[in-house]
């Protein structure tokens, strides 16, 4: 993917709805190179050709997801990587911001152990010197995220002092939700292990329901989103006991 597509593959997650005329003003090319790059996106699975425009897809790719607010995440994960120190093992989970977490800790920490179930993260920290365990289990293949009770197994047998968790959903009457079974089932693993349990996720989540629990609520310490999150969700959060913090969505 080149830097237009890249530009392209943003604006289209962003709006929702991209028409090719359009896109072809905002990127000072031809139609007919726009047509061609959205063939190509779509070919990669990073988006979906309509009659005239593109959409997003609903992806569990975590590089798909990495690329809508990628800023945004960066902040969010730079954040993140403050609160952790030179020597420490910290467990981090799938997801676009947790994945730009383990990138940035990897480029700023020494010594640092980082333990998923994520084989996408443990790609990515292919070439750095941090330590990587990444436990086994049941492979997703979309989500290229180990899951089962085997996953459970290894969870148990290692041992890390902060654990980043990615959430797909949160409202008052449900606490925190996820979309996957499995993967909201090994969260609940870590969960139990009574390490400092944090909440990496951008705002957009708040608000959302999904099937499976991930809790009960008492078992997480603290939330790291964005200003978007509604003052009645953070003062909720507090009230629970959490500490919310709040990063400023990049100018």
């Amino acid at each position: 993917m080149n830097s237009r597509q890249q530009i392209i593959l943003q604006m289209v997650i962003d709006t929702g709805r991209m028409s090719v005329v359009d896109l072809a003003k905002s990127t000072g090319v031809s139609e007919v190179t726009i047509r061609q790059d959205l063939n190509l996106l779509e070919k990669m699975s990073y988006l979906r050709r309509a009659h005239g425009y593109a959409v997003p897809l609903d992806s569990e790719d975590v590089e798909t997801r990495m690329m809508n607010n990628y800023a945004l995440k960066r902040e969010l994960a730079e954040f993140a990587a403050s609160l952790v120190n030179n020597g420490e093992t910290v467990f981090i989970e799938n997801g676009s911001c947790n994945a730009l977490l383990a990138r940035t800790l990897a480029e700023q920490k020494e010594d640092v152990t980082i333990v998923t179930v994520s084989s996408y993260i443990a790609h990515l920290l292919k070439e750095t010197r941090s330590e990587v365990i990444l436990l086994g289990g049941i492979y997703q293949k979309k989500s290229e995220s180990m899951v089962g009770p085997l996953t459970r197994q290894y969870v148990q047998q290692v041992h890390f002092s902060k654990a980043f968790i990615g959430i797909d959903g949160w409202q008052p009457e449900t606490g925190f939700t996820g979309r996957d079974m499995m993967r909201s089932d090994v969260v609940n693993a870590v969960l139990e292990k009574g390490a400092e349990a944090i909440v990496l996720t951008d705002s957009t989540k708040f608000g959302a329901v999904h099937p499976y629990t991930m809790g009960p609520v008492s078992r997480f310490n603290r939330v790291i989103t964005d200003e978007g999150i509604k003052a009645a969700h953070s003062e909720k959060l507090q009230h629970e006991g959490l500490i919310v913090d709040i990063v400023k969505k990049p100018a």
